[in-house]
This record gives C-alpha cells, sequence and structure tokens, in this order.
C-alpha cells in the first residue's frame, strides 16, 4: 500500500470516528416544537426519535378527537424538521473542511 493511500484511509478512519462521536452527542441533544399556540409541544432528539410529548388538557375534548390528533401530527412533524436540521448542521460542521457535499450524509 502506497504511503499517500495509507494516509488517506487514515483520514477516512478520523472522519468516521468523527461522524460516530457527533451522532452520539446528537442522540443526547433535543429539540421541542409546538402547535395549537402551545396546547401540544413535541421533544424530538437528534436521532429523530420523539422523546416526549405534553398536552394541555384544555385541548382534549372527546368531541374533537381529530383537532387533537392534528396538533398532535404537527408539533410532532415540526420536531422532526427541527432535529434533522440541528443533524445537518452539526455534520455539516464536520464536512466543511472538506470541501465536499455528502449526499445523503443527514
Amino acid at each position: 500500500m502506497s504511503r499517500q493511500l495509507g494516509n488517506i484511509l487514515k483520514q477516512a478512519q478520523k472522519m468516521q470516528e468523527k461522524m460516530a462521536e457527533v451522532q452520539r452527542e446528537l442522540a443526547s441533544k433535543t429539540c421541542e416544537a409546538s402547535s395549537g399556540g402551545g396546547m401540544v409541544t413535541a421533544v424530538v432528539n437528534g436521532a429523530q426519535e420523539l422523546v416526549g410529548i405534553t398536552i394541555d388538557k384544555s385541548v382534549v375534548d372527546p368531541n374533537d378527537v381529530d383537532m387533537l390528533q392534528d396538533l398532535v401530527v404537527a408539533a410532532v412533524s415540526e420536531g422532526i424538521r427541527r432535529s434533522k436540521q440541528m443533524a445537518s448542521d452539526e455534520m455539516g460542521k464536520l464536512t466543511a473542511g472538506l470541501g465536499v457535499n455528502i449526499p445523503g450524509l443527514f
């Protein structure tokens, strides 16, 4: 193996290790999003997992379950969107020095 190829492989391994570290860190960070003026709040971590949801009692109406469902979907969807953006931003910092865009990374 040439010395240049060996250096490239070492750099790739370091990048892989850094990416794994960022992914672990992201899993511990959260994003909040709410709907209905704060009536429903979703908490999503950097791994796009829903880790919490809060529903104000005043929005729980057995005669209007559809509205509550819509509020939950809206809050969770926005939480996931924010989580993906956070992950993209963090991975972008990691790959910024490479001068390349890695499609599908995040």
